[in-house]
């Protein structure tokens, strides 16, 4: 078992490392994939996390259903809503997060990437949320983000039909940002986040959770929100370090402060 975790120069990266089941989840690396993502969220060293799948078959097939069928699963389980947070599953995580998807990317694979920021691919990457056909249906937000994340007959389509979208097809929707060969994807990542994290980090985690809550807010209040945090941030060190910067006509360091 193994949810990999690197971290270098401010960038996280998050590898699912089970290329023998397409990256399947069973319940050990679900909870092994949360705990890495507390750590993306509260360590102040990292700016910008990464999540990719190991080998060059699959990002992630979703959940290892040899190892859920038939499992037995507490009635209680249901009221423990915070256990084994994700990124895609309660887990508030406001620093970005890009997809590097490297094959297949189906079922949990695809609710899991509708949890990031910004996503690569290859070109031979799928997208799919095929749980209908095995009697059940996109969990973790498959239902909900797909919705806003693709025009309605497009989402309804994925969830009804349960077919795959190809990597063309998927940048043709916005759905992923980028495809590019396979030697590139790691490369393209990286530099994404490179240039994000050159960025002030209050800013950016702010920014990010403005434009999630803006579907949950009205206009008024998404606007008063931003004069609210706008408020805030004017009176950051790296604000000041930004206003000295530009007066020396220099690049600003910042510190997240």
């Amino acid at each position: 078992m193994s949810i990999d975790l690197d971290i270098h120069e401010g960038v996280a990266t998050i590898t699912i490392n089970r290329p023998e089941r397409r990256n399947a989840l069973d319940a050990e690396h679900y909870e092994a994939l949360s705990k890495a993502w507390e750590e993306v969220r509260d360590n102040p060293a990292i700016r910008v996390a990464i999540v990719t799948g190991a080998g060059d078959k699959a990002f992630c097939a979703g959940a290892d259903l040899k190892s859920w069928i038939g499992r037995e699963q507490p009635l209680s389980e249901m009221w423990l809503t915070q256990q084994n947070q994700l990124l895609n599953r309660g887990l508030e995580v406001w620093k970005p997060v890009i997809a590097a998807i490297n094959g297949v990317c189906v079922g949990g694979g695809t609710t899991l990437m509708l949890g990031t920021d910004l996503r690569v691919a290859v070109p031979e990457a799928k997208f799919g949320l095929s749980e209908v056909k095995r009697g059940i249906i996109a969990a973790n937000g498959g239902t909900q983000r797909i919705m806003r994340q693709l025009p309605y007959a497009v989402a309804m389509e994925m969830l009804l039909l349960g077919d795959t979208m190809d990597a063309e097809t998927a940048l043709r929707w916005g759905f992923i940002n980028r495809v590019v060969p396979r030697e590139q994807l790691l490369g393209t990542a990286q530099e994404m986040a490179a240039r994000i994290g050159e960025n002030a980090p209050l800013a950016v985690q702010a920014a990010k959770e403005l434009a999630v809550r803006s579907f949950e807010m009205s206009m008024a209040e998404g606007l008063r929100f931003e004069q609210f945090v706008n408020r805030i941030l004017s009176h950051s060190k790296d604000t000041a370090a930004a206003r000295e910067a530009f007066a020396e006509k220099r690049k600003p360091t910042f510190k997240g402060e």
